[in-house]
């Protein structure tokens, strides 16, 4: 969902598109979304059969370029120019109208013309594989994703912490509707805002803060192999991984085996 100007008077509103992803064919999925999703009146115009990596282009915003556009790395970046904010949630329980509609008004804010935000909806196939059997936890008991996200072209970075902070209030308000000890978020949309390591030391006491908010569980599972491969975190960023400490390293790496 986003907003935008209305051209008749000039009052701000907001859309909502839905886009999706099927395995099978448009005669496969237009019953389906007769019976489940009425109200969205699908039809077959609105619905494009594509192979799998046409399916990447079209979702990494590369629409009707060429497949040979994946293997270059700087061709046409989806954000180009753009800076942008964002942060996350899951929810795992159902949000009440009322709380919805709460966090929709605020996409009519004029401290961020240029927000949006995205749900996207989990279980299925997702719910089937254990969350401790890859490094993605987030599976079984979760509804959906919350992406809040706001961009801003260069010329504009004089209003950039005005925008940072629109996706900040939107973070605080669904504090009471998603998921809490930890409060989960998605690993690639990096928000510095949970944490990140000190620069030119990581502590793994400090990681583990922001690293479980990632990766829940797994996150000591991923220090462990950091420590056998980067003992000395060579390869190191904001949310890096960290090593176990030298004077832990046995005992942790014993105690996850």
């Amino acid at each position: 969902m986003f907003n935008f100007n209305s051209t008749q008077n000039g009052s701000r509103t907001f859309q909502a598109l839905f886009t999706s992803l099927f395995l099978g064919t448009i005669d496969e999925l237009l019953p389906i979304m007769q019976q489940r999703f009425p109200q969205l009146r699908l039809s077959r115009q609105d619905c494009t059969e594509m192979s799998w990596i046409e399916a990447i282009i079209y979702f990494n915003q590369l629409k009707n370029q060429p497949l040979e556009s994946l293997l270059n790395r700087t061709f046409l970046k989806p954000l180009g120019s753009q800076y942008y904010k964002s942060k996350s949630d899951y929810v795992k329980e159902p949000i009440s109208e009322t709380a919805l509609n709460g966090l929709i008004s605020r996409l009519t804010d004029e401290q961020a013309p240029s927000a949006y935000i995205i749900f996207m909806a989990y279980g299925g196939i997702i719910d089937r594989i254990p969350e401790d059997v890859t490094p993605f936890p987030h599976r079984a008991g979760n509804l959906y994703k919350i992406h809040y996200t706001v961009k801003w072209q260069e010329q504009d970075n004089v209003n950039s912490q005005r925008y940072i902070d629109w996706t900040r209030r939107s973070y605080r308000y669904m504090t009471p509707f998603v998921s809490k000890f930890p409060r989960e978020a998605y690993v690639n949309y990096r928000d510095l805002d949970i944490g990140s390591n000190n620069v030119n030391h990581t502590s793994y006491a400090h990681a583990r803060i922001w690293g479980r908010k990632y990766l829940k569980n797994y996150f000591d599972r991923l220090v462990q192999v950091k420590t056998e491969i980067d003992p000395k975190n060579f390869f190191r960023h904001e949310q890096s991984i960290p090593p176990f400490p030298s004077n832990v390293k046995k005992t942790s790496l014993r105690k996850l085996s």
